[in-house]
């Protein structure tokens, strides 16, 4: 057999600090070629060891292309909870190329004592509730840059909007713009809503441990918190809530034979 074929080749769809952490321990493993693909949203991503390749596929028939013509072993997909998009044209595409996938999620915040949060379903439900000013008029929003054009028809509420890239697009008028990398402190997000004198924080449910200070902080503060619902994993895809548990995985289905 020729090393070419003992070879299995393992794509990590990434963007997410699971996904970089994955790359980390599945690149010193013999036998395994690692591509991680990034889909080229963020200008100066942070780039994790191994191949990596930037851009979409074009849709699940091009991503099932590139698993053939690249005789990928196996698929991993780590993107954020609410890339819904890739999530469900890794599914269709692992089904057509015939390659074993995994979503690796990591578990979803949880409600604490003193928390008062106001889940809603979609960026649209937040600016409903923002709307008539109860909640908060001075608005803490990390929902990413990509969904500001949700809040654009609100012209009561200040925004505070953190980014890692400059949002482009529509945005509410009365915006200022905080551009920021995680991991954040618990210090750093308390001074944060002091000196802006923040009433409401908009958070997606992303889950992990990155970005949770701002919700202890918003806790400590007594200021609501709509905390947006994270979309579905695609059904029957397996699922994987850490690093550790997703590298198992990958030696278990990729490992040479």
């Amino acid at each position: 057999m020729s090393a070419e074929a003992a070879t299995r080749h393992v794509l990590v769809l990434g963007g997410t600090t699971e996904a970089r952490r994955l790359a980390e321990v599945l690149a010193g493993l013999p036998g395994l070629r690692l591509t991680t693909s990034l889909a080229g949203r963020v200008a100066r991503p942070v780039l994790p060891p191994g191949e990596v390749r930037i851009g979409g596929f074009g849709g699940p028939e091009g991503l099932a292309a590139w698993l053939r013509e690249h005789r990928v072993s196996a698929l991993v997909d780590a993107t954020h909870p609410f890339a819904e998009r890739i999530s469900f044209n890794a599914a269709a595409a692992a089904r057509a190329a015939g390659v074993p996938l995994l979503a690796v999620r990591r578990p979803s915040w949880q409600p604490r004592e003193g928390d008062d949060w106001h889940p809603v379903d979609s960026l649209e439900g937040a600016a409903a509730l923002l709307a008539d000013g109860r909640l908060g008029e001075r608005v803490f929003l990390t929902t990413g840059r990509m969904g500001l054009a949700a809040f654009a028809g609100l012209d009561g509420p200040w925004f505070l909007v953190r980014s890692v890239d400059a949002p482009d697009g529509a945005r509410p008028p009365r915006t200022e713009v905080l551009l920021d990398r995680g991991p954040f402190t618990l210090d750093g997000e308390r001074a944060l809503l002091r000196a802006h004198r923040i009433d409401v924080l908009v958070t997606k449910d992303s889950g992990g441990a990155a970005t949770a200070p701002k919700l202890a902080a918003a806790r400590e503060a007594g200021i609501p918190v709509v905390v947006v619902r994270r979309p579905p994993t695609p059904p029957g895809v397996p699922t994987a809530p850490d690093v550790p548990a997703a590298a198992d995985w990958v030696r278990d289905t990729a490992a040479p034979s």
